[in-house]
């Protein structure tokens, strides 16, 4: 009898959880529906609720290093507390809301290599282990996100990576603890002033805040600096807008802006941006994502597989392969 205690406080006979998407792809702003279904072990227990939250994998900073960790950074509880019989089937439909500004995962059907996301379902047994269940789900751009990655393509940008930093950028309201990034290696017409561009999008309701950092090359005096600009977009402007033309703009205004401080002033140790004060809070990191798309934004990069053990804890958390 003690030894069949013990087994059951490690979950041994209980009950099983298995959450079926009734599509995993989403965008920011929009619900994944679907039903958990949780079917009851050898023995009776006490279900102290189930809940759902969206995780992905964090490249956290330390000093001089850094370690990849597992953040869960939305949680929405979708039943309390309730018995289950040896052997009882119980269904439990759900509709979970996709914060705005939920990062990017796949762009034109494609995932970013190394970008992992998932819906993880937590079942919360009473004396016993936590049953989980991880089902990956894909996150595709908000139409003014894809206008302005694709300009960058047209303009002969090249996609570098993509990674999600943890901390603020000052000067725009954020609901999430970190942001991402989608780095490019510069356009052949800007690449004598820019060594790379870094794309961050953070996004409510109403329109897009999108924020440049340029990395600047410096010369045999000059040392490269980096400049910022911060630019709004209105969800409804974006079918009324030439995005290549505003594009080009957003970064020769950071290139005049660079040359004429380089010309007036030399080099320092600052370098002022598009919007003044712009600082990124760089405290921890997450993952680090590389991507490829085929005839678009990210064509001709390789696709790779995501990592088979991604994610800690919870039955099922298996991604498998996205293809190469």
């Amino acid at each position: 009898m003690v030894f069949k205690k013990m087994m059951r406080a490690f979950g041994v006979g209980g009950p099983s959880v298995d959450t079926v998407l009734t599509n995993p792809n989403t965008r920011p702003g929009l619900a994944l529906d679907g039903q958990v279904n949780i079917v009851g072990g050898d023995h009776d227990v006490v279900i102290e609720h189930v809940a759902l939250g969206l995780v992905t994998r964090v490249e956290t900073e330390s000093g001089d290093s850094e370690y990849n960790s597992t953040v869960e950074f939305h949680r929405v509880p979708v039943a309390g507390s309730f018995a289950l019989a040896a052997g009882e089937r119980r269904q439990i439909p759900f509709s979970f809301p996709i914060p705005w500004e939920t990062p990017i995962t796949d762009v034109y059907g494609q995932r970013l290599h190394g970008m992992t996301m998932g819906l993880r379902t937590e079942l919360a047994v009473a004396k016993a282990v936590d049953k989980g269940d991880l089902d990956p789900i894909a996150v595709h751009p908000l139409p003014a996100q894809e206008r302005i990655l694709d300009a960058f393509n047209r303009l002969g940008f090249r996609f570098k990576n993509a990674d999600l930093e943890r901390g603020r950028i000052h000067g725009v309201h954020q609901t999430l603890p970190f942001y991402q990034e989608i780095e490019f290696w510069p356009a052949p017409q800007y690449a004598n002033g820019i060594n790379e561009v870094e794309v961050t999008f953070v996004t409510d309701p109403h329109g897009v805040d999108v924020i440049l950092e340029f990395d600047k090359r410096g010369g045999f005096f000059v040392p490269g600096q980096d400049s910022y600009g911060r630019f709004r977009v209105d969800h409804a402007s974006v079918d009324s807008t030439d995005w290549t033309a505003v594009v080009d703009g957003w970064v020769r205004q950071a290139s005049d802006r660079y040359a004429s401080f380089r010309t007036s002033h030399g080099y320092g140790p600052g370098m002022p941006g598009v919007h003044p004060g712009m600082h990124r809070g760089r405290g921890m990191g997450a993952g680090g994502v590389v991507a490829g798309a085929a005839g678009g934004l990210l064509g001709g990069m390789m696709l790779g597989a995501a990592m088979d053990d991604m994610f800690d804890g919870g039955d099922g958390g298996d991604f498998g392969d996205f293809g190469e």
